[in-house]
Formats: C-alpha cells, structure tokens, sequence
C-alpha cells in the first residue's frame, strides 16, 4: 500500500541529500504515517486508517465524522 495519508492526502515527496561538498543525491521524505482504530459513534463502528500525525490532531481536534466529510468535501479522501 502507497505511503499516503488516508485523510489529508500527504505522500511521500523527493528531495536532494546536499553534502558539504555541495554534491546532490536524491533522497525521499516520508510523512509521518500511523495505522490507527477510530471508533465511529454514529454507527458504533470501529474502522481503521492509516493517517498522518498531523490528521490525528485534527481528529482529536475536530471529531472523526466532521473531519471524514471536510476531507471528502476537499476531494483528499482515499479508499
């Protein structure tokens, strides 16, 4: 499975490793990516999503639900 963000839709982006020679090679930074179980209260339903660190906090923030429907209204939530 491809290292994205189930809900913001972070994914993996290429950069260069610059050495104090100024010599260039090409690295990747991955986000930070945790498999996680949200339990969804309406339906009394526990599903799991692999998401960022930073869509935890909007969970905890927000609530599971409203997040869920602002990612699918941005068009950024995956299957």
């Amino acid at each position: 499975m491809a290292r994205v963000c189930q809900i913001t839709g972070k994914r993996t982006q290429v950069g260069n490793n610059v050495s104090h020679a100024n010599n260039r090679t090409k690295r990747k930074f991955y986000p930070n990516l945790q498999t996680k179980r949200f339990f969804v209260e309406s339906t009394g339903e526990w599903i799991t999503l692999k998401v960022s660190t930073s869509a935890i906090k909007t969970i905890n923030k927000k609530g599971l639900e409203a997040t869920l429907l602002d990612a699918y209204k941005k068009g950024t939530l995956s299957a």
